[in-house]
């Protein structure tokens, strides 16, 4: 059996023991209000880029508890053996449709450390019903799209092409890996599913193993040449590199004889860098000089970049396993936090989670990020703010570092909020871009991120982030009380 994805199911149970214990303290009714944000960019860079957004309210839209999630909810048992879950529970489960309010940050958008990508405002219950599913959807395409940004950045403007579907972590994190290393940048993918599902343009040619299937090299290339005049990258590395350029080489000419262009070779193994110049060497001379290319096997940012700097003339990098997995950071580490309640009728109250590691201190009250810009469209700061006590104007922002607590100035350039409606109510309101137009907003984003923080290794530095002067002085209160310290 395959299972919907997008079950309200898809959650750890202690979500619904959490649940199932603020319907019996007659909690249900109390409102909350959460925040998803990550708080560490990956990779040592400076920054991450937004994504998993459109996956998220799709599960949103179909959150809705069946008969067979009853079913099966009645069937877990406690270590007595007696029902886990009371029957009015799962009754108040089947009866309560989506109800939240949902704000986030759009997707392609950079976004720096402990400001929230998502906001969750509603039913307690339903809030935290729905955190780890929305944390496993935008954590991941998250990371994604932040690798691939950054592995685009080494191939500096020339086309990288996703090819991770096979050793993506299973089927649906190969969808989700395709559609966001598109958002972050690749010019397009070998995932034939996802060119259907979400556009993407889809690329390849053919393995080693067409070129094994017939008598030699030659006939393999001809062969394809027949098939697919107007599709031919020779993967010319299967028994000697330089040969099989030459047998490329070949076949093209019998190609143009017959109206059709080599499109070019591809490198998969081996010295990719000398054996990229040999190749261009062989290609200008045998009058080929725009067949491209295109280079494959366990690249990355970091072995592109050497690539380069060692003279490769590779014009196309495919990036397969190290893309679709974020070979060197598995997870973002993205978090859902608890950041205010009320009873029905009540006032908020404002909740922070504490911590030895400052790093680890949540920000309380309902969360929006202004970002400040120049006259150019860069960025110069996003400053986190409280909506239950907001600034008395756009330029009245106060503010202090997040790490010090020192006064901050106010950055000259114009501010806008980050988070914008996704559901009100538990109703759709917002219409998802198509993913181009998403991609498009990613490397504009990029280009507005200060040069420093763009670099594979940012040396700590991360996108400018402060507290509205108001929330540091609450937050500053509410870890004093909480510690049973004094403070003025």
């Amino acid at each position: 059996m395959i299972p919907d994805l997008r079950s309200p199911l898809l959650t750890d149970l202690y979500q619904l023991t959490m649940a199932s214990g603020y319907w019996s303290q007659g909690m249900a009714d109390h409102e909350a209000v959460f925040h998803l944000f990550y708080r560490k960019p990956p990779f040592k860079g400076g920054y991450a880029l937004a994504a998993g957004l459109e996956a998220a309210i799709e599960f949103l839209k179909a959150w809705r508890f069946s008969e067979s999630d009853r079913a099966f909810l009645a069937s877990l048992t406690g270590n007595d053996g007696a029902p886990l879950f009371p029957e009015g529970f799962l009754d108040y489960l089947m009866e309560t449709p989506f109800a939240c309010d949902v704000h986030a940050v759009p997707e392609g958008t950079a976004v720096a450390p402990h400001g929230p990508m998502l906001r969750v405002k509603g039913p307690l219950i339903q809030g935290q019903l729905i955190e780890t599913c929305l944390l496993t959807l935008l954590n991941f395409q998250t990371l994604i799209a932040t690798k691939s940004a950054r592995i685009c950045a080494a191939a500096q403007g020339e086309p990288v092409l996703e090819f991770g579907l096979r050793r993506a972590q299973g089927a649906d994190g190969g969808l989700g890996a395709s559609r966001a290393a598109y958002i972050g940048g690749c010019a397009a993918t070998s995932n034939v599913l996802a060119g259907k599902v979400y556009g993407i343009p889809v690329r390849g040619t053919h393995a080693h193993s067409w070129v094994m299937a017939f008598e030699g090299e030659v006939a393999a290339f001809e062969a394809y040449a027949q098939a697919m005049p107007n599709n031919c990258v020779f993967l010319v590395d299967t028994y000697d590199t330089a040969q099989g350029v030459r047998h490329a080489i070949e076949i093209g000419r019998a190609l143009r004889a017959r109206g059709h262009e080599m499109v070019g070779v591809r490198l998969d193994s081996g010295d990719l860098a000398a054996l990229s110049v040999e190749a261009r060497r062989l290609l200008d001379e045998a009058g080929f000089p725009d067949a491209g290319i295109v280079a494959s096997n366990d690249l990355d940012e970091y072995a592109i970049t050497e690539l380069k700097a060692k003279g490769a003339r590779i014009g196309v990098w495919g990036v397969g396993t190290r893309l679709a997995t974020a070979y060197d950071q598995p997870a973002l580490g993205g978090v859902y936090k608890l950041a205010a309640i009320r009873a029905p009728g009540g006032e908020w109250r404002h909740t922070i989670k504490l911590s030895e590691q400052p790093i680890k201190v949540s920000n309380p009250g309902v969360l929006q990020i202004r970002r400040f810009t120049d006259d150019a469209g860069q960025i110069l700061a996003d400053v986190i703010y409280d909506e239950l006590h907001p600034p008395a104007s756009l330029a009245a922002f106060e503010m202090v570092e997040a790490a010090t607590g020192a006064q901050a100035a106010t950055p000259a350039g114009a501010g806008a909020d980050l988070l914008v409606p996704i559901f009100e109510q538990g109703r759709l309101v917002y219409e998802a871009p198509p993913v181009a137009d998403i991609r498009a907003r990613a490397l504009a984003q990029l280009d507005a991120i200060p040069e420093a923080l763009r670099r594979h290794d940012a040396g700590g530095q991360v996108m400018p982030w402060r507290l509205e002067a108001g929330l540091a002085a609450r937050k500053a209160q509410m870890m004093a009380a909480a510690r049973g310290e004094e403070r003025p």
